[in-house]
C-alpha cells in the first residue's frame, strides 16, 4: 500500500514537473517571439525614421539650393546690360558725316544738314562756319544766335540741320561780296568740311551774318 502512494505521488509529481517544462517552454518561445518582433519593429522604425530624415534633408537642401540659384540667375540677367538704360555715345566726327545745303524759306538763309554715316553719336552745340569769297580781305566767321543749343543723337543714316543767317543785298551802294564756300566745322570738333554755296553779301556784313545751334529749327 504504502509502495502503491509512492507509485502515485512520483507519478504526480512526474506529470508536475512536466507541465511546468511545458509551460516555461511556451513562455520562454513567446518572449523570444515578442523580443524578436520588437526588435524588429524598432530596427524598422529606426530605419524608417534614419530614412525619413535623409529625405527631407535631401529635400529641404535642394529647394534651397534650387531658390539660390534661381536668384542668382535673375540677379545676373538684371546686371546685363547694365548702364541703367541710358545709351552712352561719341561725338560725331567730321569724316562720318555727309554735309548738303539748301536754301531756307527767308531769303539769306542757308540750312546746312549733317547725316550720320557711321555708328550712333551725338552733336551738342555750335557749329564753326567761315564764309570764304575773293571778294573779301579774308574769311567771314559767323556769330552764334541766342537760341539755346539741344541735345542731338544721330542713330546710322539719320540727319539734323542748323541755319545760317546772312543779310540780304538790296542792289543799292558797292557791289555785293559774293560768297563760294563755306567751311563748316562740327561741335567738339577740330576738322572742318568746306561746301560750296552761292551767297551775296553786302558790303560790310561783318556782325550781321548769324548760326544757330545744331538741332533747331525744323527738322
Amino acid at each position: 500500500m504504502r509502495a502503491k502512494t509512492l507509485t502515485l505521488a512520483a507519478v504526480a509529481l512526474a506529470a508536475g514537473l512536466s507541465l511546468t517544462a511545458c509551460q516555461g517552454d511556451k513562455g520562454s518561445d513567446a518572449s523570444g517571439a515578442g523580443s524578436g518582433s520588437g526588435s524588429s519593429s524598432s530596427s524598422s522604425s529606426s530605419s524608417s525614421s534614419s530614412a525619413g530624415s535623409s529625405d527631407d534633408s535631401g529635400s529641404s537642401a535642394s529647394g534651397k539650393n534650387a531658390k539660390t540659384t534661381s536668384g542668382d540667375s535673375a540677379t545676373t540677367a538684371a546686371g546685363q546690360g547694365s548702364g541703367g538704360g541710358q545709351v552712352t555715345t561719341g561725338n560725331c566726327k567730321t569724316a562720318n558725316l555727309a554735309f548738303s545745303t539748301s536754301h531756307g524759306m527767308a531769303e539769306g538763309d542757308l540750312i546746312v544738314s549733317l547725316k550720320n554715316k557711321s555708328d550712333t553719336c551725338s552733336l551738342k552745340g555750335f557749329p564753326g562756319v567761315d564764309l570764304r569769297s575773293e571778294d573779301a580781305s579774308g574769311p567771314l566767321s559767323a556769330e552764334r544766335s541766342k537760341l539755346a543749343a539741344p541735345a542731338v543723337v544721330l542713330n546710322t543714316g539719320e540727319t539734323t540741320r542748323f541755319t545760317l543767317h546772312t543779310p540780304t543785298n538790296d542792289g543799292t551802294g558797292e557791289d555785293p561780296v559774293y560768297v563760294s564756300a563755306i567751311e563748316v566745322t562740327p561741335p567738339n570738333e577740330t576738322h572742318s568740311k568746306s561746301l560750296s554755296t552761292d551767297l551775296n553779301l553786302p558790303v560790310g556784313a561783318d556782325g550781321e551774318v548769324f548760326v544757330d545751334p545744331v538741332g533747331t529749327g525744323k527738322q
